[in-house]
């Protein structure tokens, strides 16, 4: 069966169409963000340095508090930076090739991988529309989209059943 790359618009495809027997299909599902390492690292140092300099400006007027105040944001920021990186590479990696289906789940640095048989696969919304995606199959369940729009969740486990049933 022949298919054309506008069949499917959340995964990245093979060249050749149909894909062949070893061609994998894949959605790679990440979180888009405005903030780059770089900037959110630029960021933060411009903030700390705007309020030392506020704080130490007070200082020398003879405010000792704003200092450790300042201390305190400081701190705040560089956990709120810390948690923002540590969570910066989270993502779902979807792979259908051959007869397997196998998903990968980064999170905070751990990843978690489920391998079904394409067979036996069922791919649902777990409560409704907007839900996340429930992947079943041979006694496991995997949920996945996070990192795509509610209303967009439906249409990617409609690309899915297409591919597994296709493909």
């Amino acid at each position: 069966m022949l298919h054309s790359p506008q069949a499917f618009r959340f995964a990245t495809l093979p060249s050749q169409f149909p894909p062949t027997q070893g061609a994998a299909i894949l959605w790679l599902l990440k979180r888009h963000s405005f903030l780059t390492a770089a900037r959110l690292v630029w960021f933060c140092f411009s903030l700390g340095l705007l309020a030392l300099g506020a704080a130490g400006f007070f200082w020398l007027q003879g405010s000792l508090l704003l200092m450790a105040l300042a201390l305190l944001a400081l701190l705040a920021v560089g956990s709120a930076f810390l948690l923002y990186r540590r969570h910066a590479g989270d993502a779902e990696k979807i792979v259908l090739q051959g007869g397997r289906l196998v998903i990968e789940l980064e999170s905070a640095g751990r990843t978690e991988r489920a391998e079904f048989n394409r067979a036996w696969v069922r791919v649902e919304p777990r409560h409704g529309d907007g839900s996340l995606i429930e992947v079943s199959g041979q006694g496991r369940s995997v949920s996945v989209g996070r990192h795509v729009r509610p209303e967009l969740r439906p249409l990617l486990a409609r690309e899915i059943r297409f591919a597994l049933r296709t493909c």
